[in-house]
């Protein structure tokens, strides 16, 4: 038996969690900072990383809690070294190397979006192969194909906003409370989709990249005119849930489109989503719904294995050490992902 301590502080979530065999979670212990960003409408990087230093060590200790294990049980420990937020990423790497050092356990590095991918063989250890895999969050939106745990190749990736950025720019513009996501998809279950038709962006016919500011700016235009020669409309309830509707619509579609092209595109056998907006259920509808992707063996994981989280830098570090070995102290953070087509 294998177990790894997975520790996650890339963005706004102060995460650890404890992982046997590299599937089988035995703790996902999670702190949210949504209060102490919800008044800035986005995560403020000082804030988040102090409020990581205050918390990081309380939730390893609930991590280890949960699991009914010892610090000198495991047999390695995980975390995220990219991609994020410099001063986040610092707070969990100080973690992770101190408790490394201080029992003597091997250390792993993580990349963030890697562990999102591989939340798939999680869930489903004998995934069929390649398998086209989507990641969706506020920070992240790209395609993947993966054909073995850890071996992946870039898709392709937007080129502005991430899809999760898009859905929270659009719920401030319709008034909606932070995080948008949530916010938009509560507020569009009374909404009709078709009331507004916005635009889906495919940028070309062979394109596997995503953009998502002409649908912002698409609504922005709607509420106030092309030259933005109108106030703030004061909407309804009714009004804010036909526009949310259709504001999920629009981008929800382009995600599926691309997933489809993508899918085709590799033959894959399987396809997989990851991220925040994985969460999403117009998104599993839909790909469920499509002839394409429905008829491929589909893998949405539990909902926390979708937001940030240690359990997914457990499971993917697990892999790693057996794989590579662990690294050692001179582990550095990187803010970006290590992107390759």
């Amino acid at each position: 038996m294998t177990l790894v301590l997975g520790i996650e502080s890339s963005c706004d979530e102060t995460a650890a969690a404890v992982v046997e065999d590299g599937v089988r979670v035995r703790s996902n212990a999670l702190h949210s900072q949504i209060d102490l960003h919800e008044r800035f409408r986005g995560v403020v990087p000082e804030i988040a990383s102090r409020s990581h230093t205050t918390r990081i060590l309380p939730i390893v200790d609930a991590a280890l809690e949960d699991a009914g294990v010892t610090p000198d049980e495991l047999d390695a420990i995980a975390v995220t070294s990219r991609p994020g937020m410099i001063g986040c990423l610092l707070v969990g790497l100080a973690a992770a190397k101190t408790l490394s050092w201080l029992f003597d356990k091997p250390l792993v590095g993580v990349d963030h979006v890697q562990a999102h991918l591989h939340a798939a063989f999680m869930t489903d250890p004998d995934l069929p192969t390649p398998s086209v895999a989507l990641v969706a969050s506020g920070g992240h939106t790209a395609l993947y194909q993966i054909d073995a745990p850890g071996d992946t190749r870039l898709l392709g990736r937007t080129i502005d906003d991430a899809a999760g950025e898009a859905l929270d720019k659009g719920a401030a513009l319709l008034g909606l409370p932070y995080p948008g996501g949530p916010s938009i998809e509560k507020a569009a279950l009374d909404g009709n989709p078709k009331t507004v038709r916005l635009p889906r962006s495919t940028l070309s016919r062979d394109s596997l990249d995503f953009s998502f500011s002409g649908v912002k700016t698409a609504l922005l235009y709607h509420l106030r005119g092309n030259g933005l020669e109108r106030p703030m409309p004061d909407l309804d309830a009714g009004e804010v849930a036909d526009l949310a509707a259709s504001y999920q619509q629009a981008v929800i579609e382009a995600l599926v489109k691309k997933l489809r092209r993508a899918a085709e595109r590799i033959g894959a056998r399987s396809l997989a989503i990851g991220g925040g907006v994985a969460r999403n259920t117009l998104l599993r509808e839909l790909i469920t719904a499509d002839p394409v992707l429905g008829a491929l063996h589909r893998v949405f994981p539990p909902m926390d294995l979708c937001t940030d989280n240690g359990a997914m830098i457990a499971g993917l570090g697990t892999h790693l050490w057996h794989a590579e070995g662990p690294v050692d102290l001179t582990l550095d953070a990187v803010a970006t992902a290590r992107n390759r087509r």
